[in-house]
C-alpha cells in the first residue's frame, strides 16, 4: 500500500508541521521512494520541488506512524 501511495506524490511539495496530506519518514535504507529535490520539472514520481505556497501536496516529516518512507538522493529518483 505505501509504495503505491508514494508513486502518486510528486510535484510541488510544501513541508509542514501540522495538517499534512502525507506523513513521511526519512531513512537511509529500505525506502519506499527515492526523492530528488529539483528546482523545476517535478513531473515524475520521486521528483519534489520544495515550495512555500501553491503546493500540490503538504508533507510532514515524522519519526513514526508514517504513510511511507523516503530517502533523499541526488540521482535516480522514484519508487523502490
Amino acid at each position: 500500500m505505501s509504495r503505491e501511495l508514494a508513486n502518486k506524490v510528486y510535484g510541488k511539495i510544501k513541508l509542514v508541521d501540522s495538517f499534512p496530506d502525507y506523513k513521511v519518514k526519512v531513512v537511509d535504507s529500505f525506502a519506499d521512494l527515492h526523492v530528488q529535490k529539483v528546482s523545476s520539472f517535478a513531473d515524475s514520481p520521486g521528483k519534489w520541488e520544495i515550495v512555500t505556497s501553491f503546493e500540490d501536496y503538504k508533507v510532514q516529516v515524522v519519526d513514526s506512524f508514517e504513510d511511507f518512507k523516503i530517502k533523499y538522493v541526488s540521482s535516480f529518483p522514484g519508487p523502490q
